[in-house]
C-alpha cells in the first residue's frame, strides 16, 4: 500500500465574487480520516467544490497538491485522474449515461466493471437493479448517496472528499456506507476528507482529526473528542 499526501495550503476561493475560503490549510495522508465541521455558511461545501474544480468556484490563491503535483489550475477530470474523488452533497442525475460506462470512461477495465459494481452495491445494500439505470436517474436521495460510494469503491481513488454523505441516509444505510469507507482506508489506503454537521456519522466513521471551519478558515483542529465537545457547546466560542 503506497503512502500518498493531499496537501491543501493557504487555499482562498470566491463564489459569485464573494470570498468564501480565507486560507485553508489541511494535510491528509493515506489511510487517515479527517472531518470538516462548522456552522452553516462557513465554506464547507465550497471547500469540496474548490478541491474538485467545480465551475463557479474560483480559486484565488493557495495550493492543492497530491504527492507534490499541483492541481489548482487543472480541470476536474485531471484532478480525478490524479486520485481525487468527490461524493456530492446532492448527486447529479446524468440521463443517457450508464454507471458502467461512466466507470469505464474513468479508467475501470470494461471486463471487470459489471462484477465490481455488483459486489460494491451488495456491500452497502444498494439494489443491483438500480445499477442498470442511467447515472442517478430516478434514484432517491439515499440511493444516490449510496451510489456515490459504489463509484468510489469501484474507482479506488487515493483521496475521497465526502460532502455530507450522511444526509438522506437512514441509520442502516449510514452504517453500511461508513463501514465501507472505513474499510477502504485499510484496503487500499484511502485518505478521507469528510464534511458533516452531525456526530452520528462520526459514531460510525471513526475520524483521526476534526477540523473546525469558520468563516472560510480552519480555526481549531483536534481529535474525535473535539466533535463530542461541539455536540454539547456548538460553535459559540468561535463567534466574533
Amino acid at each position: 500500500m503506497s503512502d500518498h499526501v493531499l496537501e491543501i495550503t493557504g487555499l482562498t476561493a470566491t463564489v459569485a465574487g464573494k470570498e468564501v475560503l480565507n486560507g485553508v490549510d489541511v494535510r491528509v495522508r493515506s489511510g487517515e480520516v479527517h472531518v470538516i465541521m462548522g456552522p452553516n455558511g462557513s465554506g464547507k461545501s465550497t471547500l469540496a467544490h474548490a478541491l474538485m474544480g467545480r465551475p463557479g468556484t474560483i480559486i484565488t490563491g493557495g495550493s492543492i497538491t497530491i504527492d507534490g503535483v499541483e492541481l489548482v489550475d487543472q480541470p476536474p477530470h485531471v484532478r480525478a485522474r490524479a486520485g481525487l474523488f468527490l461524493a456530492l452533497q446532492q448527486p447529479i442525475a446524468v440521463p443517457g449515461v450508464s454507471l458502467s460506462d461512466a466507470m469505464t470512461a474513468a479508467g475501470v477495465a470494461r471486463a471487470d466493471v459489471a462484477s465490481t459494481l455488483e459486489h460494491e452495491a451488495a456491500a452497502i445494500g444498494l439494489s443491483a437493479d438500480l445499477l442498470d439505470r442511467p447515472l442517478n436517474v430516478d434514484l432517491s436521495g439515499g440511493e444516490a448517496k449510496r451510489n456515490e460510494i459504489v463509484q468510489m469503491a469501484t474507482l479506488k481513488p487515493k483521496f475521497a472528499v465526502l460532502d455530507e454523505i450522511d444526509s438522506g441516509l437512514d441509520v442502516d444505510a449510514l452504517g453500511a456506507v461508513a463501514r465501507r469507507v472505513e474499510s477502504a482506508t485499510k484496503e487500499w489506503g484511502l485518505g478521507v476528507l469528510a464534511i458533516t454537521h452531525f456526530q452520528r456519522l462520526l459514531d460510525q466513521l471513526h475520524p483521526d482529526f476534526i477540523h473546525v471551519l469558520v468563516k472560510g478558515r480552519i480555526e481549531k483542529t483536534g481529535g474525535p473528542e473535539l466533535a463530542e465537545q461541539l455536540e454539547i457547546t456548538g460553535y459559540g466560542e468561535f463567534a466574533t
